[in-house]
């Protein structure tokens, strides 16, 4: 896999970003930027601070690791501002350094976006590579939009004949107007019911309301980070199971052997501290311990998923293996985490696939992609 002109390939790893996973999205991208070989790869790392601006960011792995529940990492917006050019054969960077000319970095061959959550992982992001005619990493803008939207991506899961659990929708201006109605829908699903943003991921906003007293607590804490609130059945008695997806070069589906996450200590669901802090008790079963003709199903149902939504490049499916053996889609996420505690690696490890292999296959996958209408 080489650049068209025999050079490195040209490599910018965007992350940060405006949602509430920026810090998650930093920790992604060190982890990235480590396993990148740069005798193959002129990496330019370029950080979206909170506030939206593009910055030059350090090369610097350890800059971008959480430390402590307080100490999240973030792009630092007073570096160099940088600014993504149309050009002739694609997308150039150019970097604007206070008192001194604009710097051109040279044409980008292929963008690594790893944003987690709205204002990146959503087809924002996308649909602005696609208009610079710039190759990337991962879904394109539709999948990306409906796998981001757990309401919208349920609405097409389900039209494909996939299994997922009941839900409904609360939005803010209902919210303010009539929440009665709102309340009465959550009750016809029963209790309890988890209670989320629509658009956000890293369980950031999420409750488990247990009863009706609960439920206006746990609407309005998850709209404190998303207008749009999904209410869903809770899955009692299940068990998480998730299955990573990645295209294979020669356009077929791949999946990794089933893994499955187990909460110990005093954590109720998988939270925000059970995930990404070392400390917290969480326990990882790669390969789930399940039986095989479940695994094989699993397997088959998390491409059937991929492909239902559109998805190109990679994907973490998450299901229920419900306690009478069925399976239920949970979510599809296009941008899965690659921390050192992420699963969607740690699948493919298992699977046969190393972390720098896997990264060294997604950048192949989005080189190899058309820029225009696939």
């Amino acid at each position: 896999m080489n650049a068209p002109t025999g050079r490195r390939i040209r490599l910018a790893v965007v992350f940060g970003g405006r949602s509430s996973e920026h810090a998650i999205s930093c920790v992604t991208a060190g982890s990235v930027l480590k396993a990148l070989d740069r005798e193959r790869y002129d990496v330019i790392p370029i950080g979206i601070a909170p506030d939206g601006r593009w910055v030059l960011e350090a090369d610097d792995p350890e800059r971008h690791a959480i430390t402590g529940p307080d100490q999240l990492p973030a792009v630092d917006a007073d570096r160099a501002p940088v600014t993504l050019t149309r050009t002739g054969t694609g997308a150039g960077i150019v970097v604007s350094e206070p008192s001194a000319p604009p710097q051109e970095l040279g044409d980008v061959d292929v963008v690594f976006p790893l944003l987690h959550g709205p204002w990146g992982e959503d087809g924002t992001i996308q649909g602005m590579l696609e208009m610079a005619g710039v190759r990337y990493v991962g879904a394109g803008v539709l999948a990306s939009a409906v796998s981001m939207d757990k309401a919208y991506m349920k609405v097409v899961l389900v039209a494909a004949g996939l299994p997922v659990l009941p839900w409904t929708t609360v939005t803010a201006r209902e919210w303010a107007k009539d929440p009665a109605a709102a309340r009465a829908r959550v009750a016809e699903l029963g209790y309890p019911a988890f209670v989320k943003p629509a658009r956000g991921g890293s369980s950031i906003g999420i409750s488990k309301a247990h009863s009706a007293e609960e439920i206006d607590a746990a609407i309005e804490a998850a709209l404190l980070h998303d207008p749009k609130v999904l209410v869903e059945v809770s899955a009692e008695g299940a068990r998480e199971i998730e299955c990573g997806v990645l295209e294979s070069l020669d356009g077929g589906v791949d999946t990794t052997v089933p893994a499955e996450i187990r909460i110990t200590g005093d954590h109720e669901f998988y939270d925000f501290e059970a995930k990404y802090l070392p400390d917290e008790a969480t326990a990882l079963d790669v390969p789930a311990n399940i039986p095989e003709e479940a695994a094989s199903r699993l397997r088959a149902l998390a491409a059937e998923a991929f492909l239902a939504v559109g998805c190109e490049g990679l994907a973490r499916v998450d299901f229920f293996l419900m306690p009478d053996g069925s399976l239920v889609v949970n979510e599809l996420n296009t941008m899965p985490g690659f921390t050192p505690l992420s699963m969607f690696p740690q699948m493919w490890a298992a699977t046969g696939l190393d972390y720098p292999a896997l990264v060294d296959r997604l950048i192949a996958l989005a080189m190899q992609r058309d820029t225009g209408l696939r």
